[in-house]
């Protein structure tokens, strides 16, 4: 019996990969997050059992724990189980995590790469990650650390480092982000973009500088852009990487 930790992509069913589809048609057991798009649970095949495991705010602390049972119990009764996790499996998905708990259980494991949000969400924002004169790399962190975690990240270093900066799980931590980034030297007028639900009709752009981060709302799920590429939308409306173009509402480009 094998359990694939398979990435759902930023959203777009249209950005699953081939291996996902196959899978999601083919599976017995499909064990999805609270964040997974409505449109790619329709490609569920009609027979296979759907368990929704997504997590909630106040859900109860052994959350994860209970998410390891459900798969190694799933593995038992099934030949093809799916573990759908949005973007990524290992970009701040615990898909690591369920793996080592699979093999340990004796489970076999298979992982489908998807496309991670920390990418695909300024791409259809029509942002760069990196650029020539801008940005030569960049880095993604996540705005919710572990608090029980010996090491934690040096927001100084970040400020520092003069790549992009990508912060995923960061929207209700806009003005400590911003606090900590213009204390490590970070300039004020850094621009700064924020997706929300990227790649879905309910995409939207907001563009704002570091000084005035701490005073814009940002709904979740949404991904934080910092850096200069984040003042450049080099797509226009025909743009073939626009996915959304006319649901995603953008505020006016400093450039």
């Amino acid at each position: 019996m094998t359990v694939h930790l398979v990435g759902a992509g930023p959203g777009d069913p249209d950005l699953l990969t081939v291996r996902a589809l196959k899978l999601l048609e083919a599976a017995d057991v499909v064990v999805h997050d609270r964040l997974v798009d409505p449109r790619i649970l329709d490609l569920i095949a009609p027979w296979a059992e759907v368990i929704d495991v997504g997590k909630r705010p106040g859900g109860p602390t052994d959350a994860q724990d209970r998410i390891h049972d459900v798969l190694v119990g799933a593995s038992r009764r099934a030949d093809t189980v799916v573990r759908l996790k949005g973007g990524d499996p290992f970009v701040f998905g615990r898909g690591g995590e369920e793996a080592e708990a699979l093999r340990r259980a004796g489970v076999q494991v298979a992982v489908v790469p998807g496309i991670t949000s920390a990418i695909a969400g300024p791409a259809a924002a029509g942002i760069p990650v990196t650029m020539r004169g801008h940005a030569s790399g960049f880095t993604v962190v996540t705005g919710h650390e572990d608090p029980v975690a010996g090491r934690h990240l040096d927001w100084d270093a970040l400020a520092r480092l003069g790549t992009t900066l990508i912060v995923l799980m960061g929207a209700s931590r806009t003005a400590a982000i911003a606090e900590r980034l213009l204390a490590g030297g970070m300039a004020p007028d850094t621009p700064v973009a924020s997706i929300e639900s990227a790649t879905t009709s309910a995409q939207r752009t907001l563009r704002t500088t570091l000084s005035e981060l701490d005073s814009q709302i940002i709904n979740a799920p949404a991904v934080l852009v910092i850096g200069t590429v984040a003042g450049l939308d080099v797509m226009d409306e025909a743009g073939l990487g626009r996915l959304v173009a006319d649901a995603t509402v953008n505020e006016p480009s400093p450039h």
